[in-house]
């Protein structure tokens, strides 16, 4: 065990994704009309990701992620490669902000759910972990187990008990940390747009079922049961996101309804939570965080914009946090991804670069 695994998350840290270049773009594109081979893409693919592998550790960071490249959306990529799942094309899709419909693209429940040993994320991970040759930390993220709980996805047809069910998610994720594990993932992230909709006013994409308060406890004994003999070397944080497409986001709402259930019990090494608008209420909630228990890794710089956030806002607004959580528990990063999927956020890629070098920078003039 190495210091930087002990340490996750980091003072400067950032959630995975970040803007696809053009070429990959195009690559990917060519592929799919049948131009160029899955090996041909794979190259740019690898090509592009090792430049971003070099950009992350030129700005300072202390991680690296592989943008989530070999993606199309955050979430999809990752899921329909577990048995019992498939990826479908809706009739609408995600409509963020009451006003932009994502593109169409989901999953669903087509059998008993287990891991697939041969899921291709561990293969992209082992060429990701080459690439970085020990230069920095890897970090692997992956959509959390609750994603499968959104309205629409449970057949309940094969899983008439949403009990069953997640007796099955939970474990092909322990299956899932396992290969992961093996493959030399030691810094694991699971982003989560379900638990934070659950301290939403209206709880989204849920068909009402079942109540917010057994929805919150079952998500709580999802993750601690993934989480229950994980390795203790493998250090494993959860994103907690409102939703980003193309700078737009899904719902609003504090973290007041969760925070006594998933803030003071997730068996989590860190929280990752947006703070970069209003639209997360204020820190408040995170009085719930044990002291000396989990990490709070501050979103407090947008990846929506380009714009680079007052500095002394922000470290006023770190100082606020530590009323509630000590400041040595506390980290700093964007609130979320730059490219949660394929389309990316509205910015340019020199924009990305400078605010998580800003992110550094702050962190060392926060922390030391």
């Amino acid at each position: 065990m190495t210091t930087k695994l002990i340490t996750a998350p980091f003072k400067a840290d950032h959630v995975g994704s970040l803007l696809r270049p053009e070429s990959l773009l195009k690559a990917r594109k060519d592929f799919q009309e049948g131009k160029i081979s899955s090996e041909q893409l794979r190259e740019v693919e690898n090509k592009e990701i090792a430049h971003i592998v070099d950009k992350q550790i030129e700005v300072g960071l202390e991680l690296v992620t592989d943008g989530e490249f070999r993606r199309r959306f955050w979430h999809t990529d990752f899921l329909e490669h577990l048995n019992g799942i498939e990826g479908y094309v809706p009739e609408v899709g995600y409509i963020f902000n009451g006003e932009e419909e994502t593109e169409r693209y989901n999953i669903r429940n087509n059998g008993k759910v287990s891991f697939n040993p041969k899921h291709p994320f561990i293969q992209d991970f082992k060429e990701f972990n080459e690439i970085v040759d020990g230069r920095a930390v890897a970090k692997q993220t992956i959509p959390s187990p609750n994603q499968l709980f959104n309205e629409g996805i449970r057949n309940a047809s094969i899983y008439p008990d949403i009990e069953e069910f997640a007796k099955d998610v939970i474990q092909a994720y322990r299956d899932a940390i396992k290969a992961f594990y093996d493959a030399g993932v030691r810094y694991l992230q699971f982003d989560d747009v379900y638990i934070a909709g659950l301290s939403s006013p209206d709880i989204p994409f849920n068909d009402g079922e079942f109540s917010r308060d057994y929805l919150i406890d079952l998500a709580l004994r999802v993750v601690n049961g993934v989480l229950e003999d994980k390795p203790g070397d493998l250090i494993v944080t959860t994103h907690l996101c409102r939703g980003n497409y193309r700078s737009n986001w899904a719902f609003e709402g504090s973290y007041d309804l969760i925070a006594p259930t998933l803030f003071a019990k997730e068996k989590v090494n860190g929280f990752f939570l947006e703070y970069d608008d209003e639209r997360s209420g204020g820190f408040k909630p995170l009085d719930h965080i044990p002291n000396g228990g989990a990490h709070v890794v501050l979103g407090l710089i947008t990846s929506k914009n380009g714009e680079l956030e007052d500095k002394e806002l922000i470290k006023a607004r770190v100082e606020e946090a530590s009323k509630y959580v000590p400041l040595n528990q506390l980290c700093l990063s964007p609130q979320c991804g730059f490219a949660s999927t394929h389309h990316g956020n509205k910015l340019t890629e020199e924009d990305q670069w400078n605010k998580l070098k800003y992110i550094v920078d702050l962190a060392k003039e926060i922390w030391g």
